[in-house]
């Protein structure tokens, strides 16, 4: 662990936006201030809230770092100039894929199949495997319109499948799948047993659940899947940048990192050791970024699909 520096208690607070998980932000923040010595506002919302807070205050910028669920926002304000360099002391033990020079991956999540060993159902191996009779009227899924995940999951698929995901995307909605918000209103009645499964889940919010004593196993499909990292990255006006690049320091260290796989995700650094799969032991679906343009067609066109337009 490097010494950190010395952070007089009259100083400035560093302010942090982040998008959840919530109890682990928490936890990390408090833990920096221990270690630190320095005082930590913290705000947290989804992503979606957090840009539009961010842009309010554009002529007056209050944020130090902001950690986001979603890569892509990363690269489109990096893209306006938001964001200023750093190369954290614990960047070399990050994978290329995960790393900027100007946002760095904290944690990754990635997405699956939860399924409820309870219910009366086969144990699902592939997305497909959903659109089955015996799944019919038993399986639920974020909404890509509300879920950034979601949306990554779609377009891996459409690029991995092509006009075939809409197909599948078809049977699923004919075998009774119903789309439920975000990833907490999706995984709530698989968890209570009035489900059977989700389609897309994020899996550190099932492993939690597990640990817990649900009855329910998360299954990376065969055909593969997508990983959503979360980005970590200081802002170009941040007032305390010295600050903040302790702490994006800080949450890549050994005790930052161990705070992200106590809460299910997977760290960032690949030399940490996890109760959980990594990168490496899960199959990937591509994930080229895309214009907007793409995204936004293939959202309208899940709509399509599911609501008739």
């Amino acid at each position: 662990m490097h010494t950190p520096v010395h952070i007089s208690t009259t100083a400035r607070p560093l302010t942090v936006y982040a998008a959840g998980p919530g109890s682990l932000m928490k936890s990390l923040v408090t833990d920096f201030q221990e270690y630190s010595g320095a005082r930590v506002n913290l705000f947290q919302a989804t992503t979606g809230k957090v840009l539009a807070r961010l842009e309010a205050e554009a002529d007056n910028p209050q944020a130090d770092v902001f950690i986001s669920a979603s890569w892509d926002l990363a690269q489109e304000l990096d893209a306006r100039d938001w964001l200023q360099p750093y190369e954290s002391e614990y960047a070399e033990h990050v994978p290329a894929h995960l790393k900027t020079p100007h946002y760095i991956a904290q944690a990754v999540s990635a997405l699956g199949i939860v399924w409820n060993r309870d219910s009366d159902t086969p144990q699902p191996n592939d997305w497909q495997d959903l659109a089955s009779p015996a799944f019919n009227g038993l399986v639920n899924m974020p909404d890509p319109a509300s879920s950034g995940a979601s949306v990554d999951l779609l377009l891996g698929l459409k690029q991995a499948m092509g006009e075939n995901a809409w197909q599948l995307f078809a049977r699923l909605k004919q075998n009774g799948m119903e789309i439920c918000g975000a990833n907490d209103q999706a995984l709530a009645p698989v968890l209570r047993g009035n489900k059977a499964a989700v389609f897309g889940s994020v899996d550190y919010v099932a492993y939690a659940a597990v640990e817990k004593g649900a009855p329910i196993k998360v299954i990376f499909p065969q055909s593969g899947t997508v990983i959503v990292p979360r980005p970590m990255m200081i802002l170009k006006n941040a007032r305390q940048p010295q600050l903040a690049r302790e702490f994006i320091n800080y949450l890549l260290s050994d005790d930052g990192q161990a705070g992200a796989a106590a809460a299910w995700l997977m760290p960032a650094r690949s030399d940490i050791i996890t109760r959980r799969p990594s990168i490496n032991d899960i199959r990937l679906l591509p994930q080229g970024k895309l214009s907007e343009t793409s995204r936004a067609r293939s959202l309208e066109k899940f709509s399509d699909v599911f609501f008739g337009g």
